[in-house]
């Protein structure tokens, strides 16, 4: 995959596409009787496992960047001032 970030339209249809996914697969369980229904089963999965997983990470990443701003600069190794800094 490319270092590239996806457009707007690109980005906010892919944050759509689990709820949707969910969304589809609830109307064909609803629309759907018997046996019928038994191939939403696996999209409802799906989605409702991107999101969760989704939501992890999410949750991970700012924690994470929390204890990054908590714990300030590091102290080994860290740039004095004036070096490394453009003039």
């Amino acid at each position: 995959m490319s270092g590239r970030r996806p457009s707007r339209f690109r980005a906010a249809l892919l944050a759509l596409s689990s709820p949707l996914l969910i969304l589809l697969a609830l109307l064909v369980l609803l629309t759907r009787h018997g046996t019928d229904r038994l191939p939403a089963v696996p999209a409802l999965v799906i989605g409702a496992g991107l999101l969760t997983t989704s939501w992890i990470r999410r949750r991970r990443r700012r924690a994470e960047l929390l204890r990054a701003l908590r714990q300030g600069p590091p102290a080994c190794g860290a740039l004095r001032q004036g070096e490394g800094s453009p003039p």
